[in-house]
C-alpha cells in the first residue's frame, strides 16, 4: 500500500513539473529585434499629404538620409529647375539622398492649381518621381511645421519659389540655398556630396 501510494506520488509530481511540448497554444510570442533603422531627427518628425492622393506621409521615412526640401510652383521662370531636381534625385538615390517637394502659392501665386493638376503637371511635364507633398504654405505664420522649423535653424526664410534646405542624414546640419542656386550648381553639389559621405 505504501510502495503505491509513492508511486502515484511521484507521477504526480512528475505531472507538474514536466514542461508542455511547444505548440502553436503553449508558445511564447517571438521576441522580434526592432529594426536597425536611423533614429528620427527631430526636423523630419512630421506627416504630410503625398501630392498624388493625400494620403500622409511620415517623413521620418527619411531618416538616415540626406534629405533637399524645395518649395517648388508650376509657373515661375525658376520651374524648369524640376527636371534638374530630379536628376539630382536620379544621380545619388542609391546613396541615400532624396528630393522633397513642396508646392506653395505663396510667391506670385504661382501655384493656383489643385494637388492633383500640380501632380500631373510635374509628371508629366518634367517626368518628376522625387516625392512631393500637398500644396501649403512656406512662410508667415501659417507655414508648414516643417519649414518654420528650416527657417529657425538657417535663420533663413524662402524668399521665393524653389528655395532649397540641405539636411544631413542626422538632421544636425542644415544649409539653405536661394532660387538662383541651381539644381546643378557646383556649390549645391559638393555640399550633397560632402553630407553623403559623412558618417
Amino acid at each position: 500500500m505504501m510502495r503505491r501510494r509513492t508511486l502515484l506520488a511521484l507521477a504526480a509530481l512528475a505531472a507538474v513539473t514536466t514542461p508542455l511540448p511547444m505548440n502553436a497554444h503553449t508558445a511564447p510570442a517571438p521576441s522580434t529585434p526592432a529594426p536597425n533603422t536611423a533614429a528620427c531627427p527631430a526636423i523630419l518628425q512630421h506627416r504630410f499629404g503625398r501630392l498624388q492622393d493625400e494620403k500622409p506621409q511620415d517623413l521620418c521615412q527619411y531618416a538616415g538620409q540626406v534629405v533637399l526640401v524645395v518649395n517648388t510652383a508650376s509657373y515661375c521662370g525658376f520651374t524648369q529647375q524640376y527636371k534638374g531636381l530630379e536628376e539630382l534625385y536620379r544621380r545619388y538615390r542609391e546613396r541615400g539622398f532624396v528630393v522633397l517637394g513642396f508646392p506653395s502659392n505663396d510667391f506670385g501665386q504661382q501655384e493656383p492649381g489643385s494637388n492633383q493638376q500640380i501632380a500631373e503637371f510635374c509628371e508629366n511635364t518634367f517626368g518628376v518621381q522625387f516625392p512631393m507633398f500637398v500644396k501649403s504654405h512656406v512662410r508667415g505664420p501659417q507655414a508648414n511645421p516643417l519649414f518654420k522649423q528650416l527657417v529657425e535653424r538657417t535663420g533663413t526664410t524662402p524668399k521665393w519659389n524653389f528655395y532649397k534646405y540641405l539636411i544631413s542624414r542626422d538632421g544636425r546640419t542644415v544649409l539653405a540655398y536661394n532660387s538662383l542656386t541651381a539644381p546643378d550648381s557646383a556649390t549645391l553639389r559638393r555640399d550633397i556630396e560632402r553630407l553623403l559621405g559623412a558618417s
